[in-house]
């Protein structure tokens, strides 16, 4: 097995794909309370 040396691989990929699920994230949930609380007025 290969030497493992802590900071020596290159993340960026993983971390442009670990900030592009935080902003899906955020923004589906943004639409799912909006969705709630149209919803909630129209059948009020």
């Amino acid at each position: 097995m290969a030497d493992f040396k802590p900071g020596e691989m290159d993340v960026t990929v993983q971390e442009k794909t670990f900030a592009g699920f935080i902003n899906f994230t955020k923004y589906s949930v943004v639409v799912i309370i909006c969705t709630l609380i149209f919803m909630a007025l129209v059948n009020g």
